[in-house]
């Protein structure tokens, strides 16, 4: 059973090598099917940076009155941020929408924090 956990541990560290060879990658203007599935993956497993980023995001645009705004709207993007993931981890192979483009800005959550 260990030597299981092993294979399959090695097996997801290779499929992030592949999918993420660059760490500034996604600033590229043309995308392909594995940023897509990353991006899918991404969102699905990190879809909880949605409420500090707005919170940051909000803050930063109306000073404090922004927390709550940002915890809202924070909270409602979570969602929405999974569920795009799972689209986009599905349909990765697909071009759609056209070329790749992602679906959600910031392209990735913790792209708040630039």
């Amino acid at each position: 059973m260990k030597k299981v956990r092993v294979y399959i541990l090695a097996a997801f560290t290779v499929l992030a090598v592949f999918s993420f060879p660059n760490a500034y990658a996604h600033k590229a203007t043309s995308h392909t099917s594995a940023q897509k599935f990353g991006r899918g993956l991404a969102a699905m497993t990190t879809g909880f940076l949605e409420i500090p980023g707005n919170i940051v995001k909000e803050t930063r645009a109306q000073g404090a009155i922004g927390f709550p705004i940002g915890l809202a709207t924070g909270l409602g993007m979570t969602v929405t941020r999974e569920l795009v993931g799972v689209y986009e981890f599905l349909s990765a192979p697909f071009p759609v929408p056209a070329g790749f483009q992602p679906i959600l800005q910031p392209e990735y959550p913790w792209d708040y924090f630039e």
